[in-house]
């Protein structure tokens, strides 16, 4: 009988094959900011019509439960995975302008995958018993660049998670 060894994974190694990400501790270029880093596009996935799914490492540190800002994305759906936590994440329904009596908060429990329909306004997950929750996102490739909206909440708009 043949034998196959197994071999530690690389990019080099694997690139014939696919693409691959380390949730855990993601390298490479990066959008960030002062509580999160997000890993754009760093494994893709193709649809059968060709369309590009970016597999995308989120680290968030924690920063309390105060919401200054919403996203949305007009086109898209985004999927969020917690992967070392449960997360809060926060969806306020699509369609018209941001209304924060609308807004729901969700407790996701690690290993739990959900999707958002487009234009939901949301915004990055948050960590409910760790400093820093690492996440998987699933967006169309390039989303952050070509499907993105973001908004500063004026401040009767603000609101603050609670348990």
């Amino acid at each position: 009988m043949q034998q196959v060894k197994a071999e530690p994974l690389t990019i080099e190694a694997f690139a014939p094959f696919g693409t691959f990400t380390d949730i855990m501790e993601p390298t490479g270029c990066h959008l960030g900011g002062e509580f999160h880093d997000f890993y754009r596009d760093q494994a893709k996935y193709y649809t059968e019509s060709g369309l590009p799914l970016g597999l995308s490492p989120l680290t968030v540190r924690g920063h309390g439960y105060v919401v200054e800002g919403v996203e949305w994305h007009n086109h898209s759906c985004e999927g969020m995975m917690p992967v070392n936590d449960d997360a809060v994440m926060h969806v306020t329904p699509a369609g018209g302008e941001f209304d924060v009596s609308q807004t729901k908060a969700f407790i996701i429990p690690k290993g739990t995958i959900i999707v958002l329909n487009p234009a939901v306004y949301h915004l990055t997950p948050l960590p409910v018993h760790e400093k820093e929750l690492h996440a998987l996102i699933v967006l169309p490739e390039r989303c952050y660049a070509n499907d993105f909206c973001y908004v500063d909440l004026d401040d009767d708009k603000k609101f603050e998670i609670v348990f």
